[in-house]
């Protein structure tokens, strides 16, 4: 192989580029093209109007399309899909360049990871040379239609069905809890396309445009009035036999590596993610801040509750690494993924309510110069949103119990049973 190896637009460096080359060329990468932000609170939970989301969103597709023509996006993905084919440490070297720095967010969960590590796993090559470097360029924003109103956590027991038509399958049937879905491109679906096998035998996976003909999306106000999350209705909607992802009725074997993904989630070699969390206002410099406009910062309790959160901090990227290392070395299951997902569920519930702690009175009522404070509140009505999407710490637990300690599964009515003979309640 040459030292420069051209895909497509993206000029790919020396896949051997040493790590420190690779860090000052993501540094002055950085420095000359994105802009510095705060470490303050975390500011997910800030109501945005329609016009500063897709504002947000645009300025995302720019960023990644920057990254990538820098050939510095898909670190990890390999050279022939338009990503750079170097190692986990380079990308580390990627995650601590970009601490305090923005970043396209809204690409890595679940445009990366689950839905593009699954193509890469499972896709034809046709699909892979069509959609990852769309991917990576910031051309194609991905969504996982994967939840339904009636299903809850049992994601094999989707209803959503798929039935051939010739060279064309028809899918009817309703998704739910998809985030962003109104300013996104394509989905990834599972659906069910046989009714006379047990339920996880019987389903398949496919992909389409999210504006297709036969989608109609309706977007959920939440109890802090935001309206991020979606419900898809998919009516007669047709999708070729090309756009199927994995075998016909083999779908959970593609669907339990898609698990895999999603509980890898921000801890996956695919995803570029600042070290010092997920977002803004996770670490204890964070809840510094928040104290210090408090006026807290001399309070022994605020103090503590400061420690308390930069410890979980730390504790969590050890584990990343610790859980990352295992399953890369095939020292650890794939399954122990839903160790790392069981942390990030429980800590981030606790640091935001360490945040409203610190807040005090300012995080129920707060003025707008009120500085970190004001998102503290919010955020505290919305914590248990961690330990629900991405799949419920729950199911987290289930995987670890059984599938990492061994212990002996729950019992189940609907094992071995055809899945139209499976009751269930009324629709």
């Amino acid at each position: 192989m040459s030292d420069e190896t051209v895909v497509g637009e993206n000029s790919v460096g020396d896949e051997h580029e040493d790590i420190e080359s690779f860090r000052d060329r993501v540094r002055a990468f950085i420095r000359a093209n994105l802009r510095p932000i705060g470490d303050g609170v975390d500011s997910h939970w800030r109501i945005r109007t329609d016009e500063e989301e897709l504002a947000e969103v645009a300025r995302e597709r720019g960023i990644q399309r920057a990254l990538f023509d820098a050939g510095l996006a898909g670190v990890c993905v390999p050279i022939e899909y338009g990503g750079q084919g170097l190692s986990v440490a380079h990308q580390r070297v990627l995650n601590e360049e970009l601490r305090g720095y923005e970043y396209p967010t809204r690409f890595q969960i679940p445009t990366f990871s689950p839905c593009m590590a699954v193509l890469l796993d499972f896709g034809t090559e046709e699909q892979k040379l069509r959609h990852v470097p769309a991917m990576l360029k910031g051309e194609e924003l991905w969504m996982q239609f994967l939840s339904e109103p009636s299903g809850g956590s049992d994601v094999a027991g989707a209803l959503t069905t798929a039935v051939r038509d010739g060279d064309e399958w028809i899918l009817n049937g309703s998704k739910v809890w998809t985030t962003g879905a109104w300013w996104s491109d394509w989905g990834l679906c599972l659906a069910r396309t046989n009714w006379d096998v047990p339920k996880h035998r019987g389903l398949s996976v496919f992909i389409f445009p999210i504006d297709s003909e036969g989608i109609e999306i309706q977007r959920i106000e939440m109890l802090n009035g935001s309206q991020e999350f979606c419900q898809e209705f998919l009516t007669d909607l047709r999708v070729p036999d090309s756009d199927r992802v994995g075998e016909v009725n083999d779908g959970w074997t593609v669907g339990t590596r898609w698990m895999f993904h999603e509980r890898m989630s921000h801890n996956s070699p695919l995803v570029t993610v600042p070290v010092g969390g997920v977002r803004a206002g996770v670490g204890g410099a964070a809840m510094k801040a928040i104290a210090s406009d408090a006026g807290r910062l001399d309070d022994p309790r605020a103090q503590e509750l400061i420690g308390e959160a930069e410890v979980l901090d730390l504790v969590g990227h050890a584990l990343k690494r610790r859980v990352g290392h295992g399953i890369t070395t095939g020292t650890m299951s794939d399954q122990s993924s839903a160790i790392a997902r069981l942390y990030a569920g429980w800590t981030h519930s606790r640091r935001i309510t360490i945040q409203f702690e610190l807040a005090g009175a300012a995080g129920a009522a707060w003025l707008d110069e009120d500085g970190q404070l004001g998102e503290c509140g919010p955020a505290f009505l919305m914590r248990q949103v961690g330990s629900i999407g991405g799949g419920t710490t729950e199911m987290a637990a289930n995987v670890v119990s059984e599938r990492v300690l061994g212990m002996p599964r729950e019992r189940s009515g609907d094992r071995d049973v055809p899945f139209r003979d499976v009751p269930r309640s009324p629709t």
